[in-house]
């Protein structure tokens, strides 16, 4: 299958919210969703941007029946660990499902770790839902652990009411 791999440019934007809500569909959380492609414009692609992408893209010959030629994305941003220092985040790795077993997301994977290797991150951090085997083989057969159940950490989210209560002074 012929694809390639490039950054993300601010009129993919519309593709990447389409892909965010496949995914939410998939991860059966869609009603979670509340970002826009102008909220997704501003974030990833003003002068501070939040977060970078990629885009995994095919010719138009191998393109969806729904005519899409942007078939798979990851989101992802620099963070920082207190022990071992420059991390990458990878927020959202996702492939179209008839795409899927082609080797697209391992690219994708494999071009976010090289961006957090050339600037200096010494690990690739991301989530994955715990009923979500066939991406759990995935990760663990790039070499990657579940730090859950290896140490023990739990990723916590405080948001709306409650963020605004602890904001307070």
């Amino acid at each position: 299958m012929d694809y390639t791999i490039r950054a993300a440019n601010v009129e993919d934007c519309k593709d990447i919210a389409r892909m965010i809500m496949e995914l939410a569909e998939y991860e059966k959380v869609s009603d979670h969703v509340k970002i826009t492609q102008k909220d997704l414009e501003q974030d990833g692609f003003s002068k501070n941007p939040f977060f970078h992408g990629i885009i995994a893209e095919v010719p138009e010959q191998h393109r969806t029946k729904e005519g899409h030629t942007k078939i798979g994305y990851a989101l992802y941003f620099y963070s920082y660990n207190s022990w071992r220092g420059r991390a990458v985040y990878m927020e959202d790795l996702y492939v179209m499902p008839e795409f899927r077993g082609k080797g697209i997301g391992k690219a994708l994977m494999s071009k976010v770790a090289q961006l957090g290797m050339a600037a200096g991150c010494t690990q690739l951090n991301f989530t994955v839902l715990d009923w979500n085997k066939s991406s759990l083989d995935f990760y663990l057969r790039q070499g990657c652990y579940n730090v859950t159940t290896d140490m023990g950490y739990h990723y916590m989210s405080c948001n709306g009411e409650a963020l605004e209560h602890l904001a307070q002074p």
